[in-house]
């Protein structure tokens, strides 16, 4: 998840930084905090590319990461962005899932 929160905030590409930042945000769900830090760089993103639709998505989605997470309800391989709905379930790609279940 590092990695991909790495690409996530210091890259110039748009579109590879969203694709890292859905990565690691699937990575994140299961735990409180990282899940919260995910949607803040997401944030940070947003408001760089000043992109308001995003930031204000991601606002909302930092008020509920923690307590969805700690809960254990949240959508499982949810992307994270604001374009997508907080409670949809997607699929979660084959390679984090065999991460998430603690396979190499």
């Amino acid at each position: 998840m590092d990695a991909e929160l790495t690409t996530a905030s210091h890259t110039t590409d748009s579109a590879e930084a969203w694709r890292a930042a859905e990565r690691a945000h699937i990575l994140s769900q299961p735990w409180p905090w990282p899940h919260t830090v995910v949607h803040a760089v997401m944030l940070r993103r947003s408001l760089r590319e000043r992109d308001v639709v995003e930031a204000v998505g991601q606002v909302i989605r930092l008020a509920v990461a923690g307590p969805g997470s700690a809960t254990g309800r949240y959508p499982q391989g949810n992307t994270g962005r604001a374009r997508v709905p907080m409670t949809k379930p997607m699929p979660v790609p084959e390679d984090l899932a065999a991460l998430l279940a603690g396979k190499p």
